[in-house]
């Protein structure tokens, strides 16, 4: 397979399925990292070359013979609105590095939940920035693959976790369809071997069946192996009193309030016929961890 990869963000909790199923299917992968090291450890029959957003040249150096670049970018729950930003003065840094280097697609992570945006007068920094990612994406001159993912398994084992306890806010009625991440890293993989020349694509991004975050969570908790998890939900408005003291408390009460709100249906039906089905159940997801 001649079409060469280059993945930023490879080295996350999402970017490490997600590369390992892009290097599983048989592409050249290339990640750029500013930790090389740590790179090599997870990635040894990978490409692993330096490079850092804030630094246009070093990412023209990296992207040299690159054909797609695939984006693994977030905003950090700690970071401020006036802080630097991946998904902000970083992309637009990649997307001059890209055309300077001939880049012929960018792949992006994106998501559905930030449509919450502008729904009951909801308005949030952090999705202004998810929401103008996509449109520089779309303006810059390279075809594009964008994938709008609904939340993902992983977010259980990661962002929710606490020691022995997954942390849920507040009780919703929404029913996301969460996926596994190797499931839409091997979704991902298709839509680069498939993609036609000069196109745009753009995929919503959904897991087998759609259930609520609380059934998500006893569900895993009920399959994980380790050790023995509960569930813990708090109050809304604890959080909410936190967000002026506290960017985490801040991010976490608006990402909350977007994920128990936003209404979302199956949309993925297209995807599933271009890109194949998700398979993976939370319980499997849960006992291969």
């Amino acid at each position: 397979m001649s079409m060469t990869i280059a993945i930023l963000g490879a080295t996350g909790m999402l970017g490490q399925p997600i590369a390992s199923e892009l290097i599983r299917a048989g592409f050249p992968v290339r990640i750029i990292v500013r930790d090389v090291e740590k790179a090599r450890q997870l990635f040894p029959q990978a490409d692993i070359v330096s490079g850092d957003l804030r630094n246009v040249d070093s990412l023209i150096y990296a992207l040299k013979e690159i054909d797609v670049v695939y984006l693994n970018l977030s905003i950090k729950q700690t970071e401020k609105q006036t802080d630097f930003h991946a998904e902000q003065a970083g992309l637009i840094n990649l997307i001059q590095a890209a055309q300077a280097a001939g880049v012929r697609r960018i792949g992006y992570l994106s998501s559905i939940a930030m449509r919450y945006q502008g729904m009951n007068s909801f308005n949030w920094w952090v999705f202004s920035i998810k929401n103008e990612a996509v449109r520089l994406i779309k303006n810059a001159g390279i075809p594009y693959s964008i994938f709008y993912p609904s939340c993902f398994m992983e977010s259980l084992n990661g962002t929710q976790r606490l020691g022995p306890f997954v942390l849920l806010v507040g009780r919703s009625p929404v029913k996301p369809w969460y996926i596994a991440a190797h499931d839409y890293g091997k979704q991902v993989a298709q839509a680069f071997q498939i993609a036609g020349e000069g196109l745009n694509e753009e995929y919503i991004i959904q897991g087998p069946e759609s259930v609520t975050q609380h059934e998500a969570a006893e569900r895993f908790v009920g399959a994980y192996q380790k050790e023995k998890l509960s569930v813990v939900t708090t109050p809304s408005f604890l959080m909410k009193l936190g967000r002026p003291f506290s960017p985490q408390a801040d991010y976490g009460w608006h990402i909350t309030e977007a994920l128990n709100n936003y209404p979302e249906k199956f949309e993925a039906g297209q995807t599933w016929a271009e890109l194949g089905k998700p398979e993976t159940t939370l319980e499997q997801f849960a006992a291969s961890l």
